[in-house]
């Protein structure tokens, strides 16, 4: 269990460079958002405003996280140098090799539940969790989105990390998707949820005309 903790604090430290200077861009950049808002006769709540620099930051970090190689982002590169983190071309032509492998759904998944290997079961967790956020904080923040919009925006996301990890050094597999995307879609149910539970509380997250937005007052 405290393996698995540390690997946990290790993807977050990893998170944390990408994330804080996307945040730090998020703000510079409030001043010009809340004009254009208003040249609309719009107004986003505080509460909003808030939710959008955590998702922001949370995409910025999870980008950090899976489209660069490991420990890319980590202090102690030693006598390491930038090129010596990603792999050779001779490398990734022996990875095609693998591609049927890799292409093969449900695999990991099924060895990570025979096996009940801790490991394997945190993986499995941690990349539904991981997209979590995008299929709850979009149609939070954002009118419009269904789980028809959701279900495709988590599995293309995916695939594009997927693809590009290949080219970096990093694992790739089918099941990722597959879970990435469930992922995504169990934010959205959890949204649903929340939108039937709280509706007076979800309705704060959207843009309001400036006349319907009295905690800006």
């Amino acid at each position: 269990m405290l393996a698995l903790m540390g690997s946990a604090g290790r993807y977050v430290l990893q998170m944390l460079p990408l994330g804080c200077l996307a945040l730090v861009l998020f703000l510079l950049l409030c001043p010009l958002r809340a004009r254009n808002l208003a040249s609309r006769g719009l107004t986003s709540s505080r509460e909003r405003e808030v939710l959008l620099a955590l998702f922001v930051f949370f995409c910025a970090g999870l980008a950090a996280l899976t489209l660069f190689p490991a420990d890319l982002w980590t202090l102690h590169w030693g006598s390491r140098t930038l090129g010596s983190f990603y792999p050779s071309w001779e490398e990734t032509a022996a990875g095609l090799a693998l591609l049927p492998d890799m292409l093969t759904p449900f695999q990991e998944i099924r060895r990570a539940l025979r096996t009940g290997s801790s490991w394997l079961m945190f993986m499995v967790l941690g990349n539904i969790l991981m997209f979590m956020p995008l299929g709850f904080c979009v149609p939070l923040l954002w009118r419009g989105w269904r789980w028809w919009k959701v279900l495709p925006l988590g599995c293309l996301t995916s695939c594009a990390i997927e693809f590009t990890q290949f080219f970096i050094g990093r694992s790739t597999d089918i099941d990722d998707v597959l879970l990435n995307t469930a992922g995504a879609l169990g934010g959205f149910v959890l949204w649903a949820l929340c939108r039937r539970a709280f509706p007076w509380l979800t309705a704060r997250f959207h843009c309001k005309p400036k006349e319907d937005a009295p905690w800006m007052s």
